[in-house]
C-alpha cells in the first residue's frame, strides 16, 4: 500500500475539546474548518456504511449500480480506441462499487490497474478486502501519469468542506462557528463578502445563505487537468443542484437519522449538497468536455437498469421482489432517483459515456 496514514492518537483530547480550545484561543472558525476537522476524524475512526453505520450509499443498495457504471466505462474505453487505462475511485467507501464495476469491466475486456484515493485507515482495510490489488493514495498527486484515467466519485464531493455566507441588513458576511464550553453554534462574522456573491443573488432577502465549496472546485480542477493531459473520463455522482443558489444544505446524519450538524463534531457525517453547475465550470476551466448533469434515474435508465433487474430476477426468482425494490430505491423520485445527479468530464476528443442522452 502506498501513502499510508496514521491512526488517531487515543491519548489526545476529544475532537470537540480541541476545536473548542482553538476557538477560545483564536476566535470563531469557518464552517469549512469545522466541517473539515469533523469529517477527517469521523472517517478515520469508523466504517460509517450500512445498517450498523450512519448511512447507506447506492453501491450498498444493489450490485447493479456498480455493474452499470463499470459497463459504461468499458464501453467508453472501447470507443476511445482501448488505450492503456487505470481505474481511479475517490472515496471508495467499502470498495463495493469498485468490486462490482471491475467485475463488469472484466467481462467487457477491460482489466485496468486500480487506484483508490482514501485517507481513512478503517476504510482502506475494508477496501483491501474487496479489491486486494488496489493501490492507495491520499490525493490525486500520487496517481501515475501514464495512461488514461477512468475515474468514479460517488458521494465524494458532498463531504468536502464548504463555506457559508449569510445576508444581513449590512450585506453578505461569512457564517462562522463559535462555542460556549463545547456547545458549538453558528454565528455571524463581520467581514464583508459582497464582491464575491453572484450579481443575481446580491439582493437576496436578509437571512439567506449562500454556500461555496473551494475544496470541491480545487479538486475538480485538479482532476480535470489530469484527465485532459492523460485522456479519460471522470463520473461524478452525488446529491445536489444546479447553482449558484441560496439555501442552507449543511446536514448531519447519525444512525440513519438527521441530526444537528453542530453537535458532537467527529461523531456524525457532515455533508452539503453539491453545486453541479459550479463543478462543471471548474472542469471546463481546465479544457475538459462536460456532459450533464442528468438525474441518477435517467442515467441508470439509459444504461439499462430495467434489463439488468429482469436478468438478475431470472437467475434468482426467489429474490425478484427484493431486486425490484432495490431498483426502485436507486431510480424512484421518492428515493435517490432525482435528488442524485451525474456529470461526466472527459478529455477533448473522448466520447461521451453512455447515460448522457
Amino acid at each position: 500500500m502506498a501513502d499510508e496514514t496514521e491512526r488517531p492518537n487515543p491519548t489526545e483530547p476529544a475532537l470537540a475539546e480541541r476545536i473548542a480550545r482553538a476557538i477560545t484561543l483564536a476566535g470563531p472558525i469557518s464552517i469549512a474548518q469545522f466541517m473539515g476537522a469533523a469529517n477527517a476524524h469521523y472517517y478515520a475512526t469508523r466504517d460509517p456504511l450500512g445498517a450498523r453505520g450512519d448511512f447507506t450509499t447506492a453501491p450498498e443498495v444493489s450490485q447493479m449500480f456498480g455493474e452499470l457504471i463499470g459497463l459504461a466505462l468499458a464501453d467508453q474505453w472501447h470507443r476511445a480506441g482501448q488505450p492503456p487505462a487505470r481505474y481511479v475511485e475517490l472515496g471508495p467507501g467499502r470498495g463495493t462499487l469498485a468490486a462490482d464495476a471491475l467485475r463488469a469491466m472484466r467481462a467487457a475486456g477491460l482489466e485496468p490497474p486500480v487506484h483508490f484515493i482514501e485517507t481513512s485507515p478503517t476504510l482502506r482495510a475494508e477496501q483491501a478486502k474487496q479489491v486486494p490489488d488496489a493501490e492507495f493514495h491520499v490525493d490525486l498527486v500520487g496517481l501515475p501519469e501514464d495512461g488514461a484515467l477512468m475515474v468514479v466519485a460517488n458521494e465524494f464531493f458532498d463531504a468536502l468542506p464548504i463555506r457559508q455566507l449569510v445576508k444581513t441588513e449590512e450585506g453578505w458576511v461569512e457564517r462562522l462557528v463559535g462555542c460556549q464550553d463545547t456547545l458549538f453554534l453558528p454565528i455571524t462574522g463581520k467581514t464583508g463578502f459582497d464582491p464575491i456573491v453572484p450579481a443575481h443573488l446580491r439582493d437576496a432577502e436578509p437571512g439567506s445563505i449562500l454556500e461555496t465549496a473551494p475544496a470541491a472546485v480545487a479538486t475538480m480542477r485538479a482532476l480535470a487537468k489530469r484527465i485532459v493531459a492523460q485522456g479519460g473520463c471522470a463520473l461524478v455522482i452525488d446529491y445536489g443542484y444546479e447553482g449558484p443558489a441560496v439555501g442552507d444544505t449543511l446536514q448531519a446524519v447519525r444512525g440513519h437519522e438527521y441530526a444537528n450538524p453542530f453537535d458532537t463534531p467527529g461523531e456524525q457525517d457532515l455533508t452539503a449538497h453539491v453545486d453541479f453547475a459550479t463543478l462543471a465550470e471548474a472542469a471546463r476551466a481546465e479544457d475538459a468536455q462536460v456532459f450533464g448533469p442528468v438525474t441518477q434515474r435517467d442515467f441508470l435508465g439509459q444504461l439499462g437498469i430495467d434489463a439488468r433487474t429482469a436478468s438478475l430476477a431470472k437467475t434468482a426468482p426467489e429474490r425478484a421482489d427484493a431486486m425490484l425494490a432495490d431498483r426502485n430505491r436507486l431510480v424512484s423520485e421518492e428515493a435517490m432517483g432525482t435528488l442524485f445527479k451525474v456529470i461526466a468530464a472527459t478529455a477533448p476528443g473522448w466520447p461521451a459515456p453512455e447515460g448522457f442522452a
